[in-house]
Order: C-alpha cells, then structure tokens, then sequence
C-alpha cells in the first residue's frame, strides 16, 4: 500500500498541482474516519503516515486498569508498563494498532473519504487561485455545452462557466474554439467552486482596450464611460491628462491597428470612440458622430438634451433602429431628444404631415383629415379649440362628421368631449 500511496501523492501533486502535506493529511483523516468504524468502539483514534516512507501507524487512547472491562478503551497495567514502565493505574496511553484491522468497510471508507479530501483541496486550490482575478481577462477552451450555457477549460484543470445570459448574441461556439473571456465572479459554496465568465459586460471591452492600449494603461488616457450593445455597436468616452496625447488617436491607433485588433477578438462589433467633453451639448455632439447637428440645447430640469438636425441627417443621428441614439443616452447618461428642422420643411410636406397626423386619430379617417387641413385645423389643438358649429361650416362635413371628429379629437386628447345639445323636436 506504500507504494501505491506514494504513487497517488506523487500523481496528484505533479499533475494537479496540489500540495503534498494537504494530501497527506486528508489521507490521515480519511483513514482516521475509517479506523473508528474498524475497530469500533475505540476511541479518539489517531492516525500518522510517514512523510518519506509513507508507513501508516495508528494509535488508539486507552486507560491503565487492573481489570479489563472495555477491551477497546483499556489497558492492564502489566501490558502499559511494557510500554511505558512509569504508567500508573488511572493514567492514559497511546497504544499503537495495527491498520490491518480496519476492515474492508473501514477502506471503502477511507478510499472514498481521501476522493473527496482531494476534491475539496482542488476546489480550494482552484478558489485561492481564482477569487483575486475578478476583473482579469483569461483564456480558455470551449470543452461542452450544459443547456445553454458554455463550459471552458481554463489553464491547468480549472473549468469555468461562460452563462447564456453573458454570451455574445450574435456568437456561435463549437467545442475546442479558444476563447478569451473577463472574470465576473468566482463563487465557492457547497456545490463546489464556480467561476463565471462574460464577454459581453462593458467591463470586457474596458479591459480589451487597457491590454490593447498603452496609453490606457499607464493612466494618460482615461475612459469616462463605456455603452455597449454586445455583438453590434459599442460607443467609448476617453479624455486625455496630457493635452500632448490624443485620446481618440491613441485608441486607434497606427492605420486603426489597435482598435482593429479588439474589433476582431470581439467578432466584428463595431466601436465608436468618443472624446469626452465636461460640456454636455459638445459631449453629445460628439457621441453622435458623424451625424451634423444644427442646433443642441440642454435642459437640466429634465435632463434632456434636446438635438435638431437637417432632414437628411435625422437617420444618420437616429442610427438604425435608434441604436445611435440609444448607445449616446446610455454613455452620456441623459435623454437624448432628436428632431429635424421645420423651418427646412416645405409647405407641402407640411400639409401631408399634418394630414397624416389627423388621419392616423381614430375616427377622423384620411378624408375627413384632408378637409379638415384644408379649412386650417392642422392639429388636435386646434380641433379641440372649435366649436361643432364651426366645424359644420366645412364644406361637404355634416353634423355627424363635425361632432364625431370632435369626439375623436377629445379622446385622443384625454380630455372630455362637450355633451351634444339635445335633439330638436320635430
């Protein structure tokens, strides 16, 4: 058994990297557990295996009687004098026992004890490692999939756990791809050690951007703030200590290598980065780069910044499906409001909005809308400012017509519609 012993510790420590003396002790309580069940009722039992030649010896504590009563907790007092010539009666020694009689239920035992000795020491050795990297970058390899969510092998026997809720949408994974992934958390509880991954938290790209950009990481370049939506665009606000350095540029890089080079470990997700701005209005503008914006106004009651922009600039600062926009409210942290010029509006286009504005009402219609334009009422306002009776006036609009886009008017104001005068007796 000595050489099979030796032959796991030696296993264990080269290949899985856990100490010997953790080792050596878990087999000592392992093998104690089991030494109490295989030579029961003996009591506080003690277990030592030797360092060098890994020898196992056990001792189990009994008391000097002249009368043997408990053959398993006592000793005659000729037998410890053998041992020990100065034993008395009442005193306690440690008599040695022979590991032979544990028993094959007491080596079950123990062989299953020292397995989850040596789990529970990986497990440490795997949190000790781990807990103080929260916020590092690793890299590891995809080895399975449980459901949805995607199990990496980290250096050495670590495993990992990227969830699917900090996946990359727009990312597909196949067992073997080599990933590089942040520390989110590392957790140790009864279930063991987990350590849980993302790569598409913000704080991925703060620490892309911090390997990638010296500048970055030595502190001259700071990134004030960090919007991202995973797998399609990610907007980054940077300032420079030193009015030498460029911020934009040193993100960039040399012909863009550097942010070419996070682009491409991020699977293509497009990066804006910002110069940040103390002043609110020119952050803004920056942020929706390369959109051109007539006019920018804050308004710090509501915390709006309200943006007026060319006709044909308006989707450019929108972006699609308001991603421009969005990213821009999430970086700068205010609600970013977006309109375009009237005043470049023609007469017509005028007319056909607010056509279309009255038509959209329900129970106004398109036709009603078109008259209702054309004799002024461009707006519910205005419908609502009128009387029935001025409404009748409309040429080809009966009382039916009038009171039923006053009522509609009303209810799409929220407000109440004036009750009708009672009928005329015929």
């Amino acid at each position: 058994m000595n050489n099979e012993l030796l032959a796991v510790l030696d296993y264990m420590e080269r290949e899985r990297g856990i100490n010997r003396e953790t080792l050596i002790k878990a087999v000592e309580g392992a093998l104690q557990t089991a030494a109490k069940k295989g030579v029961s009722p003996a009591k506080e039992l003690r277990i030592e295996i030797d360092r060098k030649t890994c020898d196992i010896r056990a001792w189990a504590r009994q008391q000097v009687v002249e009368r043997v009563r408990a053959q398993h907790d006592e000793i005659l007092l000729a037998d410890a004098q053998r041992i020990n010539p100065d034993a008395k009666l009442g005193d306690f020694l440690e008599v040695e026992i022979r590991p032979k009689n544990l028993g094959r239920i007491a080596a079950q035992t123990a062989k299953q004890a020292i397995l989850n000795r040596i789990r529970q020491a990986e497990r440490d050795k795997v949190y000790d490692e781990y807990k103080d990297r929260v916020g590092d970058i690793v890299s590891g390899t995809v080895r399975r999939f449980e459901r949805s969510d995607v199990i990496m092998g980290l250096d050495g026997f670590a495993e990992a756990v990227l969830p699917s809720k900090e996946r990359v949408p727009t990312e597909e994974y196949q067992a073997g791809d080599k990933l590089r992934a942040l520390i989110l958390d590392v957790v140790s509880d009864a279930g063991g050690t987990r350590i849980i991954l993302t790569r598409s938290h913000p704080d991925f790209i703060r620490r892309l951007f911090e390997l990638e950009v010296a500048e970055i990481n030595d502190k001259t370049v700071e990134m004030r703030g960090i919007a991202r939506e995973p797998g399609f665009r990610s907007k980054i606000a940077v300032v420079s200590r030193d009015e030498k350095v460029d911020p934009v540029g040193a993100c960039v890089g040399m012909r863009g290598i550097r942010v070419k080079n996070i682009v491409r470990e991020l699977s293509g997700e497009k990066i804006d980065i910002v110069r940040w701005n103390e002043d609110i209005k020119v952050f803004v503008a920056n942020a929706l780069a390369p959109a051109k914006l007539m006019k920018v106004t804050a308004d710090e009651a509501t915390h709006t910044v309200n943006v007026t922009v060319a006709d044909d600039q308006l989707s450019l600062a929108i972006g699609k499906k308001g991603q421009n926009a969005r990213l821009t409210s999430k970086l700068t942290g205010w609600k970013i409001d977006i309109q375009k010029d009237e005043s470049a509006i023609g007469f017509e286009e005028k007319v056909a909005n607010a056509t279309a504005a009255l038509a959209a009402v329900e129970g106004i219609g398109f036709e009603r809308a078109e008259k209702l334009v054309q004799n002024g009422y461009l707006t519910i306002d205005g419908l609502l400012a009128a009387e029935v009776e001025d409404l009748q006036e409309i040429e080809g609009f009966t009382e039916d017509d009038a009171r039923s886009v006053h009522a509609a008017a009303a209810a799409h104001a929220g407000v109440a519609s004036p009750e009708p005068p009672p009928p005329t007796e015929q």
